[in-house]
C-alpha cells in the first residue's frame, strides 16, 4: 500500500454489499449533515449546550448564559432551528427555546463526557 490507496484490488464483495445495504439513504444522511455542520460552529455548540442544561430558556437568558448578544443568540438560534436541532415555542411576550430529541442526541455525542449535568 502506497500512501492511502491500495496497490491491487481485493474486495470482499459479500462484506462490501453487506455494508452498503446498510447505510442509510442519501436525504438521511444530508439530514445529518446539516444537523452536524450546525454543531461545527462554536457560538452554536455553547447554545446548544446552554439548552442541554437549561432544557428551555428564553433568547434573553441564553444570551447571558453564553455572554453572546441577544441578536447574535437569535441568530444562532434561527439556524438551529432550521437544522431541526432546536424547537420554539411562543410564552406571552416571550419566545422560549428547547433542544428537539435529535438536537439533544447530537449534542450528547458531540460533547461526550462534557454534556453538562442535569439539573
Amino acid at each position: 500500500m502506497t500512501g492511502d490507496s491500495c496497490d491491487l484490488l481485493c474486495l470482499d464483495l459479500p462484506q462490501a454489499e453487506e455494508i452498503r445495504a446498510g447505510l442509510l439513504p442519501l436525504p438521511a444522511v444530508e439530514t445529518a449533515a446539516v444537523g452536524a455542520r450546525a454543531l461545527g460552529d462554536p457560538t452554536r455548540l455553547t447554545i446548544a449546550a446552554a439548552l442541554a442544561s437549561g432544557h428551555e430558556l428564553c433568547v434573553c437568558d441564553i444570551a447571558w448564559v453564553v455572554g453572546h448578544a441577544q441578536n447574535l443568540v437569535s441568530h444562532h438560534l434561527r439556524q438551529l432551528k432550521v437544522a431541526g436541532l432546536v424547537a420554539s415555542r411562543r410564552d406571552g411576550r416571550m419566545v422560549m427555546y428547547a433542544l428537539t430529541s435529535r438536537g439533544s442526541a447530537l449534542v450528547a455525542v458531540v460533547l461526550g463526557d462534557s454534556v453538562p449535568a442535569e439539573g
